[in-house]
């Protein structure tokens, strides 16, 4: 979530219509040294919705929504309302 807010990207070249950065080696995820220290808080509370098994995932359904919780905290703290992702520093200015 924070990686996709932050700090993955694919860029085109407008001319000719290819991806600059068309393999991992050219496409930035990030290491430890560029995340913050992280609270991780889990909710102890009783699922009704739960399948039979009991089962339920806790994969891709958390990142859904760390890019907009990102978006939404500058918003709030700069005025200015962030609609594209990665968020850059320079389109804070």
């Amino acid at each position: 979530g924070i990686s996709k807010a932050l700090h993955e990207e694919s860029v085109m070249d407008a001319h000719f219509g290819k991806y600059i950065n068309s393999n991992l080696a050219e496409y930035h995820i990030p290491v430890h040294a560029d995340i913050n220290q992280l609270d991780v808080i889990f909710a102890d509370e009783k699922d009704e919705l739960i399948n039979e098994p009991g089962i339920k995932g806790v994969g891709e359904i958390g990142l859904v929504a760390v890019p907009a919780a990102i978006a939404n905290a500058i918003y709030h703290a700069t005025g200015k309302r962030i609609n594209k992702l990665p968020i850059h520093f320079d389109e804070l200015l």
